[in-house]
């Protein structure tokens, strides 16, 4: 009995087995299904943001995520190239004026320098801030959640435990708050240095903060002046430059000048609040198109729709190939399309790579495409016309977006070093003997994949400025190949002759003979592949190159103190101006000059650049400013304090339901844009994730073959004992 009860119970769990491959829902799904019936964006993070609150905030992993809850003046338009700035909750572009020292308007076509200029801006009313529970209110229409004992607050410990919320309408008086939040050193702005030399009045408010706080003392900064920012109704505010600084437009679609009430601010200052975790560092609250309802960032990060967003719609125009790519297949349409947004950690990129083949991210990457060496090969192949998608890829109907980041990378020297710094003659031919041996392009090839273009200048393409071809070309590095009209690497035998003239031959010091050893100070291993490459590089010349390896905080504090001799190093730019670049080099960011944690890494000085470098960035783009940047580089180019290497290329990869992905080089403000079919995901997700049943079922069966003949020969010699016995 027992042994025909065994067999019936191991067919039926063979049919249920087979039963359950008839699910609507693959077995591997890694997040639960959506049954909410709203329109879900699925994508991860490797990095967890640190900082949430929009004057601190400044890495991209932050950015991927508040940028989509906090709305700023100005924007970039999505689609345009070059990037374009437009009005945002701005009514329009902001009306500047050049003052004279009494601040009066100075005559249109005055030659004379202004002593100041004045920032007009005019916000859009009617708009208003996501539901919290800030702005509360009692029946008395006094705020209902401003405690001042840490007992009143004792029995709220999440967002979520507040029963009202309440909204509010954003003013000018929001975005004024915000300035003076930079001004308070107790919030670490690291705007705040820049933004103090500009800003009339800034710095006199950080001494006045920093001397009447009291440790974590909430501080109303409705109380204080910023002299250089001033109301001029409900709706518009001024800000008042010292000078000029005409990439201040910029700053303006930059996080750091969102709007924070200062009802968000006493919020968080409740008694108790800070210990646990109830800060604007991790609660934002904005008006933008989502608001954050889930910040758990070792699991996940929950966007969702802001109820009370403005009118927005999605742009109507675009670059010419736009209509072709389906950017435009949404125009004129209400924004955001999504829901929610659902952000996955990830510990590492192989799982996020996979689970975006299996159709459970939308995409491959936020902050980065996610395209490994490891996985650049399932992704890409090369075609007739250069890289092109594999066939598996293709059958898939993946998008691919490409983007080359207006971004520069190098390998910098320090100018300060008494062997690769310094101005002299002999100092120069040295870097530009290193400079040549170094092949970037290869470089390029192996460990990019291709996806990057040789550096020429601190410029990238993309940004006024910049020169392609002959005319950008750095002569001191290339020739150029009038037949194939490209710049061609000089031999290594130049670059040799220029070490000797060094006093280097062969890579040895012309008096003491002794072999020129070269220091890479490395935030990473002196072992690997890219260690090796880079020791072959300097080999080429007989340079030995050792490496000075250390953690990261280590290595920016050796950066800082100017304790290097070559180091690897990049920049990304903040807004698409060439002074964004050119500032790296300006002496009076060296980190030793200004004893500081300065952008010149290299400490290069060179007064005539610093000159160039101060009218160029208080003109307008045009034929001048286009004039002194030519000269800029090319002094540049000459006194050659970094390796110019490459500028980043990058192709990010979208699921076929996934739309309206074009990548932006400056802006993250772009989830608001995006738009997904969950239909098609969900039908793509079953046929790509069939479990293949046949070896398990073929197993099953198997092992009911061989264990029911083993049970009955069990029971047979069972009964035969019985008998016996009996």
């Amino acid at each position: 009995m027992k042994c025909r009860n065994l067999g019936r119970s191991s067919l039926l769990g063979a049919t249920l087995l087979l039963l359950s491959a008839c699910s609507d829902d693959p077995w591997n799904r890694p997040l639960p299904p959506d049954e909410s019936g709203q329109k879900v964006y699925y994508s991860s993070y490797t990095g967890q943001p640190k900082h949430l609150d929009p004057v601190r905030a400044y890495s991209s992993d932050e950015g991927a995520i508040i940028d989509q809850i906090y709305d700023t003046p100005l924007q970039y338009h999505f689609l345009k190239r070059p990037y374009e700035l437009e009005p945002s909750v701005a009514t329009s572009m902001p009306l500047v004026e050049m003052l004279d020292e009494n601040l009066q308007p100075l005559p249109e076509g005055s030659d004379a320098k202004p002593a100041f200029s004045r920032y007009t801006i005019t916000i859009k009313s009617g708009i208003k801030y996501q539901p919290h529970p800030a702005f509360a209110k009692a029946d008395n229409g006094q705020p209902l959640y401003f405690f001042n004992t840490v007992e009143q607050g004792s029995t709220y410990k999440e967002l979520k435990d507040f029963e009202v919320h309440g909204t509010d309408v954003l003013t000018s008086d929001d975005f004024i708050y915000t300035l003076k939040r930079m001004s308070d050193p107790a919030n670490k702005a690291p705007l705040i240095g820049l933004m103090s030399g500009y800003i009339v009045g800034m710095t006199e408010l950080t001494e006045k903060l920093k001397a009447d706080r009291k440790e974590d003392q909430w501080l109303d900064l409705r109380q204080y002046e910023l002299e250089g920012v001033q109301k001029v109704d409900d709706h518009t505010y001024s800000i008042l430059l010292k000078g000029t600084y005409p990439q201040f437009k910029y700053w303006l679609a930059f996080r750091f000048f969102a709007p924070v009430p200062w009802e968000a601010d006493r919020f968080y200052h409740n008694p108790g609040f800070k210990d646990k975790n109830l800060t604007l560092d991790w609660n934002p609250i904005g008006t933008g198109p989502f608001m954050m309802t889930s910040n758990k960032p070792k699991r996940e990060i929950i966007l969702e729709r802001n109820p009370n967003y403005r009118e927005d719609f999605y742009p109507s125009e675009g670059m010419p190939d736009d209509v072709e790519r389906g950017y435009l297949a949404d125009a004129g349409k209400r924004l955001p399309f999504i829901d929610k947004a659902i952000f996955s950690n990830e510990s590492s990129s192989t799982s996020q790579w996979s689970k975006f083949m299996q159709g459970y991210y939308d995409r491959s990457g936020e902050t980065s495409a996610n395209v490994t060496t490891s996985t650049f090969d399932q992704a890409f192949s090369m075609g007739p016309d250069g890289l092109e998608l594999t066939p598996a890829m293709a059958n898939k109907n993946i998008k691919a977006d490409e983007e080359l980041r207006p971004s520069i990378n190098y390998l910098g020297f320090n100018m300060m070093d008494p062997v690769v710094g310094g101005y002299t003659e002999e100092k120069r031919k040295l870097r530009h003997a290193i400079s040549i041996a170094w092949d970037s392009e290869e470089l390029i090839q192996i460990f990019l994949n291709g996806m990057g273009q040789q550096a020429h200048s601190p410029v990238p393409p993309g940004l006024f400025g910049y020169r392609d071809g002959k005319e950008g070309m750095n002569p001191y590095i290339f020739n150029w190949n009038e037949a194939t009209q490209a710049a061609e690497r000089k031999s290594l035998e130049e670059a040799k002759q220029l070490l000797a003239e060094a006093g280097y031959p062969n890579g040895r010091d012309k008096d003491t003979g002794k072999p020129l050893i070269l220091y890479m100070d490395y935030a990473a291993s002196d072992s690997g592949p890219v260690p090796d490459w880079y020791r072959q590089q300097l080999k080429k010349l007989g340079i030995q190159l050792e490496f000075r390896t250390s953690d990261y905080p280590r290595f920016k504090e050796k950066m800082r103190q100017g304790n290097t001799q070559i180091f690897p190093w990049g920049w990304l730019a903040d807004y698409p101006d060439p002074e964004n670049f050119l500032f790296l080099l300006d002496s009076r960011q060296g980190s030793l000059k200004c004893e500081c944690d300065g952008s010149n890494s290299s400490n290069y000085d060179n007064p005539r650049f610093d000159a160039l470098y101060d009218r160029m960035k208080e003109i307008e783009n045009g034929p001048e400013r286009q004039a002194l940047i030519d000269e800029m580089i090319a002094i540049a180019q000459k006194d050659s304090p970094w390796i110019y290497r490459y500028h980043r290329g990058e192709v990010y990869l979208s699921n076929e339901w996934t739309n309206n992905t074009k990548k932006h080089g400056i802006s993250m403000a772009t989830l608001k844009y995006v738009n997904v079919d969950p239909e098609q995901r969900a039908a793509q997700q079953m046929a790509w994730n069939k479990p293949n049943l046949v070896p398990l079922v073929a197993g099953v069966f198997g092992l009911i073959a061989l264990v029911i003949p083993a049970l009955r020969a069990f029971r047979r010699r069972q009964r035969l004992t019985i008998e016996t016995d009996s």
